[in-house]
């Protein structure tokens, strides 16, 4: 018998009906002792693990030469006053904590637009 590629074996799946796929996946079993949903499975944690934590803390370093603007926009992330956001943006420090990777991003965007340097941790 002729060695399938990978391209192959997935056209060929493409052609089979559900039930012809559980068939092929309990042979598979059967035949080699593995199961093969339990290997997708097990590779999963791994993937995440990979990508980093997902939710993080934004970390303000330095607020540049555009101090004010660095202010609003402490303020507009915050809703703190004016003397707590101009602390942070003098000394730095936390503006979110325990965000989404994806909105800390956008986040760090924008405080770099303003000129003021940005951490994600």
């Amino acid at each position: 018998m002729a060695k399938l590629k990978k391209d192959e074996f997935i056209s060929s799946l493409k052609e089979m009906s559900i039930l012809e796929i559980k068939e092929l996946v309990d042979a598979m079993k059967e035949e080699f002792g593995v199961d093969p949903s339990a290997v997708a499975v097990a590779a999963a944690p791994q993937a995440a693990v990979e990508e980093g934590p997902s939710k993080v803390n934004v970390v303000l370093t330095s607020a540049g030469a555009n101090k004010i603007a660095v202010i609003k926009i402490v303020r507009d992330l915050t809703g703190l006053g004016l003397k707590e956001a101009k602390e942070i943006a003098d000394n730095g420090g936390n503006v979110k904590e325990g965000i989404d990777k994806e909105e800390a991003e956008k986040i760090k965007a924008q405080f770099e637009e303003a000129g003021a340097t940005v951490e994600l941790k």
